[in-house]
């Protein structure tokens, strides 16, 4: 098995007036933290698409990963309603594939670890976002380098 370099993936951790944006390597295992794109509106989304299609430019990217925040008990509210909104528009506006990843519990998550980083309070929220997105992806990646292992002959 060659180390070719494949389209990467992006990671979209979609809020009311934020979107954090990881990426993956170009061998689709690892997932980093990008951006965070802010807004100052929860339905003036032009300029974050915008922002979008650059990153899938820059990046050379094939997939695009959307967290998908169900309700603990698995039932779809409306933040989930408004990710699968925006799901749509990504993929009539970019032609990509938009795959809807589970991300419960990613931003306790993404707290946690920076709780045990040492990273103050206050300076949490200008991270959370990111580093959920990149736990959004990183759930993928793994998801997906698993069942590219079962699919391998010995």
């Amino acid at each position: 098995m060659g180390t070719e370099v494949k389209k990467r993936a992006l990671g979209l951790d979609y809020g009311s007036k934020t979107v954090g944006v990881a990426v993956s390597d170009g061998l689709g295992i690892t997932a980093q933290g990008v951006e965070i794109i802010r807004r100052t509106q929860e339905n003036k989304l032009r300029k974050t698409l915008a922002r979008i299609e650059e990153l899938i430019a820059e990046y050379d990217v094939g997939i695009l990963v959307l967290g998908y925040p169900k309700n603990m008990n698995n039932t779809v509210g409306d933040r989930a309603e408004k990710s699968l909104e925006f799901q749509k528009m990504l993929e009539k506006r970019t032609g990509l594939p938009v795959v809807m990843w589970d991300e419960r519990l990613t931003t306790v998550e993404a707290h946690r670890t920076m709780m045990e980083s040492g990273v103050r309070r206050e300076d949490r929220k200008k991270y959370v976002d990111k580093l959920a997105a990149v736990y959004i992806l990183q759930g993928y990646l793994d998801h997906e380098g698993m069942k590219r292992e079962r699919t391998q002959p010995e």
